[in-house]
């Protein structure tokens, strides 16, 4: 299947990292390279950009899009995790960047391609690696966790209310043989969740499918390891631009970025600050940026994207 990946709110982004022609540029999660491919295009030979990804499929793709731009600026495509971001810097001898974007989540390709085994709507083996050269599947994490973990897993990362009963529902499921696809998941957690609740709440997968994704690719975990460290690696007056599709990643994100905004530490009550830390920068969303209502029509995906900008001082 060709990559396909719609950018949300590419243009709320692209102005957020106010693009400066001859700057260094950083896209996390490259995808097929939609948000690259309009960085790229406001720089010159004097930039430098720098795409990383650790999906196979969105490399490959992401090379294609961005090929216009290979012979007029320096651009460098990586396979890896974007929590590798000092490394990989480290490894080119970038000190700083001017920008950095994180388009978080799960892409329209891997919800779309059956064999991925993302979505609920589609049979396939139970699989959600983001990164296919990890050896860990959903299928691993649904028939060797036990109760407990499974019960912590859907319902701290799905916000789910019957995670307890949809734990219990698998573990007696795989006693009886190895569940192993997506459709075979989906019946186990119909069963476990009431009628009146199944007929009000969507699908009643979508609740734990996110929540096994999430724990199987360290998403949230990921993400609050790595904030910090992407906000030091930015020049003065850099910006980190962050799209979130859900409230637990978002929370993350609002609570870092205000931490490095006001990092002290001292009781509310002193008269001056002695704990010695410094403020990194500001918040320049104080609010997240939503998508337009014709952006929701056109991409329905959309609908749940939040923007959040930083400013390094």
């Amino acid at each position: 299947m060709e990559f396909s990946h719609v950018s949300v709110l590419l243009n709320e982004t692209i102005d957020g990292l106010n693009i400066r022609e001859d700057g260094i540029y950083v896209d996390g999660t490259l995808g097929g390279g939609g948000h690259a491919f309009h960085i790229c295009e406001r720089l010159s030979d004097k930039a430098r950009f720098i795409g990383i990804d650790q999906d196979a499929a969105a490399i490959s793709a992401a090379s294609i899009r961005l090929s216009p731009y290979i012979d007029k600026i320096p651009i460098d495509i990586i396979r890896s995790n974007y929590q590798k971001i000092p490394r990989i810097l480290q490894d080119l001898n970038v000190s700083g960047v001017d920008g950095i974007v994180l388009d978080l989540g799960v892409s329209s390709y891997q919800l779309d391609t059956p064999e991925r085994g993302f979505s609920y709507r589609e049979d396939a083996p139970l699989d959600m690696r983001m990164d296919q050269s990890k050896e860990l599947t959903a299928k691993d994490i649904i028939n060797e966790y036990s109760e407990d973990e499974l019960t912590r897993v859907i319902r701290d990362y799905g916000e789910e209310r019957f995670a307890r009963n949809i734990a219990k529902h698998i573990v007696n499921a795989r006693k009886v043989k190895v569940i192993e696809t997506t459709f075979e998941l989906n019946e186990i957690i119909k069963a476990a969740i009431p009628i009146r609740a199944r007929s009000a709440g969507g699908h009643p997968s979508k609740r734990t499918f996110q929540a096994i994704r999430i724990e199987l690719n360290r998403e949230l975990t990921i993400l609050e390891q790595s904030i910090d460290q992407m906000i030091d690696l930015l020049n003065s007056g850099g910006r980190i631009c962050i799209i979130t599709f859900h409230s637990l990643e978002d929370r993350i994100v609002k609570r870092r970025f205000r931490i490095n905004e006001n990092p002290c530490t001292c009781p509310p009550d002193f008269p001056k600050c002695v704990c010695g830390k410094v403020s990194k920068g500001h918040v320049v969303t104080r609010k997240p940026i939503l998508p337009s209502e014709q952006e929701i029509l056109e991409n329905r995906r959309s609908k749940s994207a939040k923007l959040r900008i930083f400013e390094k001082i």
